[in-house]
């Protein structure tokens, strides 16, 4: 844990901090699929991902998921921190989309960590910041893009956080993690088969250029 904190956050924090983030979190290492924070939930730790990724969906009234952004490494979910600060429930999921390693802290230290390291006051606030911009770009794709491009985007994004070209996820996921249908999303996959940019198989499909 020691060497993979340092890798994935020394740039961000002074020596003084990575010591106490040793002697308090939890490495944990998490499976593909592994759902790690659910909406509801109160939130007791703060993760911080050394390797993997987690994607961070949220839920509309009729309980269709909307991906919102993905987490990679050296990242925190901010919107995670709000809970923390509010001690409020949780309002997004949070799953894991590859094999995933992580330290928990515990949220008692948010606060005081704030107030003591300029370096975590400002890797909260570069978080808030990327977050947001994050937020701001899937709300634009939502209510300004047709479906075909939000579908594009979404596989670019898969294919650059697995370093892989090969997507594992039914139509049927893809289509929760896009709020739209299976059946849109067949069609618009099949349209890309026939355009050249992917090839479908029966349980993955292969992207060629996008």
């Amino acid at each position: 844990m020691i060497q993979e904190l340092k890798q994935n956050y020394g740039q961000h924090f002074e020596k003084a901090l990575i010591n106490e983030i040793l002697q308090v979190g939890t490495f944990k290492e998490i499976p593909a699929g592994y759902k790690l924070i659910d909406i509801g939930d109160y939130i007791t730790v703060i993760p911080l991902l050394v390797s993997g990724a987690i994607k961070i969906l949220r839920e509309d009234r009729d309980s269709d998921e909307l991906l919102l952004y993905y987490l990679e490494k050296g990242d925190t979910c901010s919107m995670t921190m709000s809970c923390c600060m509010g001690n409020t429930k949780s309002e997004i999921r949070a799953i894991a989309e590859m094999d995933t390693k992580l330290i928990m802290v515990p949220i008692q230290k948010m606060e005081i960590w704030t107030a003591k390291y300029k370096s975590w006051r400002n890797f909260v606030f570069e978080s808030y910041h990327s977050r947001l911009n994050e937020l701001m770009h899937t709300l634009d794709s939502v209510a300004f893009d047709a479906m075909d491009a939000r579908l594009v985007n979404y596989l670019k994004g898969k294919v650059r956080i697995s370093e892989d070209n090969v997507i594992r996820n039914t139509h049927q996921e893809i289509a929760y993690d896009l709020h739209s249908s299976r059946v849109v999303i067949s069609r618009l996959l099949k349209k890309l088969e026939q355009m050249g940019h992917i090839e479908l198989h029966r349980n993955y499909l292969k992207v060629l250029d996008l």
